[in-house]
């Protein structure tokens, strides 16, 4: 009852947090005029051009300051594996508010930060990861449970980390299409790493770790009061990318990588639209979708945003449930 106690109170915080701010930062955002341009491909969405953007600030900002002050309050401590949480989540999200804010500023999506820019940013996020991982102690390994397998990498775990966090990162980013869709599905994956982390005595700070995912669990449920179809304000890169580094570091951490895959399907499955359908344009020039990723699909084939987003949340909800069966019960 205590874990479960500690862990719908650290949900509640991080909800309330979250709602609070975002009353304003919304106005904030729209007196700086950071209105969203949306895909010239995608005529639907053009009514909602100039809704504000930037605003995964809301939940990045809420659940960083609540982490601190339950520090200060000592009611958590900033573990190792924690500390690393939250530089990749503060990093990416750094990553994220620079490439919004020049996209704002010169009020074009291609104005943002340039591929290499954010890869070089990328890189040195992983190798400080895997500076304090090695550090604290843990070993460079993958770990297979089904087949009861650990792979020792090395120092190439350093670019296996790497991979983790620039594939994860894009793959939400490119789900952040319809209103709500992101967020909710990252809420439900992030409900289901804290799980797993009650679950990982072994993990240096595990209770912390899972307090940290039902705050941010709790911030994404307050986001999605001002993000949820007709979505008032959108997530942005500096919402996306942390959410995508933060989600392939809690993999790493508790050693369920390629768990990943299944908790986070909905995301692996917009970014295998994509690979698809670049690769089907240029092997045999011909589309496999009518547009990706494959949410805008659904659009084509005349299905209505909020019941796309609602499919998607069930099956995102499936996969969790069967990753927690496997990775918890089991």
């Amino acid at each position: 009852m205590y874990v479960l106690a500690k862990s719908v109170l650290a949900l509640m915080i991080g909800f309330m947090a979250s709602v609070v701010l975002g009353l304003v930062i919304i106005p904030l955002l729209k007196k700086m005029n950071a209105g969203q341009r949306t895909s010239k491909f995608v005529k639907a969405h053009a009514k909602k051009s100039g809704t504000p953007t930037m605003g995964g600030l809301i939940f990045t900002i809420s659940t960083i300051f609540t982490i601190f002050v339950l520090y200060f309050m000592d009611k958590i401590k900033i573990s190792s594996n924690l500390l690393i949480i939250l530089f990749v989540f503060f990093g990416y999200g750094l990553i994220g508010f620079v490439d919004d804010f020049f996209k704002i500023k010169y009020k074009s999506n291609e104005k943002g930060l340039s591929r290499m820019q954010k890869f070089i940013a990328q890189i040195v996020i992983a190798l400080l990861f895997f500076y304090i991982y090695i550090k604290s102690g843990s070993n460079p390994t993958i770990e297979v449970y089904a087949l009861n397998l650990k792979i020792d990498l090395g120092f190439m775990y350093g670019f296996f980390i790497l991979f983790m966090l620039v594939g994860t990162s894009n793959a939400v980013n490119l789900t952040d299409g319809l209103d709500g869709l992101a967020a909710g599905l990252s809420a439900i994956a992030f409900l289901v790493y804290g799980m797993i982390a009650w679950n990982s005595g072994w993990l240096a700070g595990y209770d912390d770790v899972a307090i940290f995912c039902f705050i941010l669990v709790g911030g994404l449920l307050g986001f999605l009061v001002y993000n949820s179809h007709p979505a008032k304000v959108f997530m942005g890169d500096v919402g996306s990318l942390a959410l995508g580094g933060t989600l392939a570091t809690l993999a790493i951490l508790t050693h369920r990588e390629l768990s990943l895959v299944i908790i986070g399907g909905v995301f692996v499955i917009e970014t295998l639209s994509v690979i698809i359908q670049i690769a089907s344009v240029k092997l045999r020039g011909k589309k496999v979708f009518p547009m990706t990723p494959i949410h805008h699909s659904f659009e084509k084939w005349g299905w209505q945003e909020t019941d796309i987003v609602r499919l998607f949340y069930v099956v995102g909800f499936i996969l969790g449930a069967s990753a927690i069966a496997y990775g918890v019960w089991y």
